[in-house]
């Protein structure tokens, strides 16, 4: 889901409460009010759909299920009973959202009801096309930039910023009886969910973190190609994601890939600053 653990990154601004612990904020304080404010409530509605599915109390698929029906509401045209869909209703109209994105959020965090483990990588790859692919695909429409390429990019890069994000929530997650490695290659290592974060599996469960990382760095070259294709402010929103990912990167891969003792890795400023300059600085395609 979009971010859990704390990370700087290039001009972030507090979106929420909660905002500063979060991976890839989707508002910088540098963009204008317009663009800020339709991300700010894309985030908020974001946030309000992933707290539904990891602590509400009670029955979370009923309230999953009821925000569901309000969203749907406001696709209809009518008057969503939830305070953050009637904020996001003119921000829908201006820039022409894809409510089917937010649609899909909900249904990440259903599955996240049932689901708790995945067998293997293209497992995984099925549930970020639902709990991550949609953030960027917003982001995209915010800017009025989306084609059917600069999708394909932007889901590579959402895809890995999740596959990062696991990564940095090993523990937490696990302590919710949630596991996002792959299961075939913790068993690859020897370990399995239950055994994965034993002291003497250290070294075992680093190698399957290291892999992680290694296979969302390929998403992200896979998906750099999109700072380049974009203008404008979306050209810098974007690129601040990307170098967040490369950052993020960057700080497991310093840990040799031991995400328990460090928990939670943090990418840091500078880092995340040099990726952000070098990617704006590349020739655009």
């Amino acid at each position: 889901m979009i971010g859990a653990a704390s990370s700087p990154d290039v001009a972030t601004a507090d979106v929420a409460p909660g905002a500063a612990t979060e991976n890839f904020p989707v508002a910088l304080r540098i963009l204008p009010v317009r663009y800020r404010d339709a991300l700010l409530v894309i985030y908020r509605v974001a946030r309000t759909i992933d707290q539904l599915g990891d602590a509400a109390p009670g029955d979370r698929v009923a309230a999953l299920t009821a925000f569901r029906a309000d969203l749907h509401r406001l696709r209809d045209g009518g008057q969503p009973s939830e305070q953050v869909l009637r904020d996001l209703a003119p921000q829908v109209t201006r820039f022409a959202l894809p409510l089917q994105c937010f649609d899909d959020l909900i249904e990440a965090n259903l599955i996240d009801q049932r689901v708790t483990r995945y067998a293997d990588f293209d497992a995984l790859l099925d549930y970020c096309a639902l709990s991550a692919h949609p953030i960027g695909r917003l982001v995209l429409a915010v800017f009025g930039q989306s084609t059917p390429a600069r999708v394909g990019w932007s889901d590579s890069v959402c895809a890995a910023l999740q596959v990062l994000e696991h990564c940095q929530d090993v523990v937490e997650d696990h302590a919710a009886s949630r596991v996002y490695l792959p299961a075939d290659q913790l068993a690859e290592a020897g370990l399995t969910d239950t055994t994965m974060l034993r002291p003497a599996n250290t070294r075992a469960l680093r190698g399957v973190v290291l892999r992680q990382v290694a296979t969302a760095r390929e998403l992200l070259d896979a998906g750099t190609p999109l700072v380049g294709q974009l203008r404008g402010w979306a050209r810098i929103a974007v690129a601040g994601y990307v170098a967040g990912g490369l950052a993020t990167a960057d700080a497991i891969d310093h840990t040799g890939g031991d995400i328990v003792t460090d928990a939670p890795v943090k990418p840091s400023r500078i880092t995340t600053l040099r990726h952000g300059i070098r990617l704006l600085l590349t020739r655009r395609a």
